[in-house]
């Protein structure tokens, strides 16, 4: 069908595996328009939009797109896939007035307080339940790589300043854990965040795992989760429990960093697969394990976004507060 000219905005979500696209009216995102496009069969962005356009047979007045990158200036890198973006290009691919470019993790903090019911699950509870929703927040995202950003409400209204916390070091407080960076220095040149904490970073542990106890050995994701899940593998589980420790001992120190009274929110396919483990795989104990500091911890509500489609809605939400 034709929708009316200049009445809706359009937004879309770009990862390192698939790009999904979506038309919202005001802060509403529409959900029955969100379409995923594999990244894979296209060239870049443009021709992704224009695909979707051509479909909906509609013409946007706006333009969104949060992307796994850093944005800088208008302009936008990919981390995880080969393409490159800019609001020039976004506006006339889009034939839209208004574009812009946030983060992908960006958008996901502009999503929070928008998303709907049964939308955000507690992981880890907070001493104080009554905390002040206008407190700091700070959304960590786990999937095809790792990123933070801390959102902060003014009185000019909501910010969420990005970052590109994934390329930080791992911390390391074990022999254990310094074998498994040398490991990931050996063979990425520099022990991050993000060669852990990710898809293939589960991946890696499984694989180094395997090399440190003598017996070689590799498996997809999705192979180790099951494996861990199904009771089968016990190098799986073990894996499992590295992985999310060291995401407890990361998320930690992020808190202390930007003190998020409001919450910690998790984002992303990996770590919502993950989240239903955080109780027996001890994510609560490395999170507080922070010496004299470890009742302090007690003061942040530790949460994981369900809904899948969050960065559209931050992108809708975006775009309304700012035009």
């Amino acid at each position: 069908m034709n929708r009316p000219a200049d009445t809706y905005s359009l937004v879309a979500d770009i990862g390192g595996t698939n790009t999904r696209v979506a038309l919202a009216e005001g802060t509403q995102l529409l959900t029955e328009t969100v379409t995923r496009y594999a990244n894979v069969d296209y060239a870049g962005l443009e021709s992704v939009l224009r695909a979707f356009i051509d479909a909906q047979k509609v013409d946007c007045k706006a333009a969104c797109v949060a992307l796994a990158g850093p944005v800088k200036d208008g302009r936008g890198t990919m981390t995880n896939l080969d393409w490159e973006l800019d609001e020039a290009t976004l506006a006339r691919a889009a034939n839209a007035e208004t574009a812009c470019l946030l983060n992908d993790l960006q958008a996901q903090g502009h999503a929070l307080g928008a998303l709907g019911d049964n939308a955000v699950t507690q992981l880890v509870a907070a001493h104080d339940k009554d905390h002040d929703a206008k407190a700091t927040k700070l959304v960590i995202g786990v999937g095809t790589g790792f990123n933070v950003a801390p959102v902060y409400e003014t009185r000019w209204g909501r910010h969420v300043p990005p970052s590109e916390s994934g390329h930080a070091n791992l911390p390391l407080r074990s022999e254990t854990e310094l074998r498994l960076a040398q490991y990931f220095e050996n063979a990425h040149g520099f022990p991050a965040v993000e060669d852990m904490m990710s898809g293939r970073g589960l991946e890696r542990v499984y694989a180094w795992l395997g090399i440190d106890a003598g017996e070689p050995r590799e498996a997809r994701a999705a192979d180790i989760m099951a494996g861990f899940e199904n009771g089968t593998d016990p190098r799986a589980r073990e894996a499992a429990e590295m992985f999310v420790r060291m995401l407890g001992t990361v998320a930690g120190n992020l808190a202390l960093i930007h003190l998020p009274f409001g919450g910690i929110f998790f984002s992303g396919g990996v770590a919502r697969a993950f989240s239903r483990h955080f109780a027996s795989l001890g994510f609560a104990d490395a999170f507080r394990d922070k010496g004299r500091f470890a009742g302090f911890m007690g003061n942040f509500e530790v949460c994981v976004i369900e809904d899948d489609f969050a960065a559209l809605t931050g992108c809708a939400n975006y775009l309304a507060a700012n035009n």
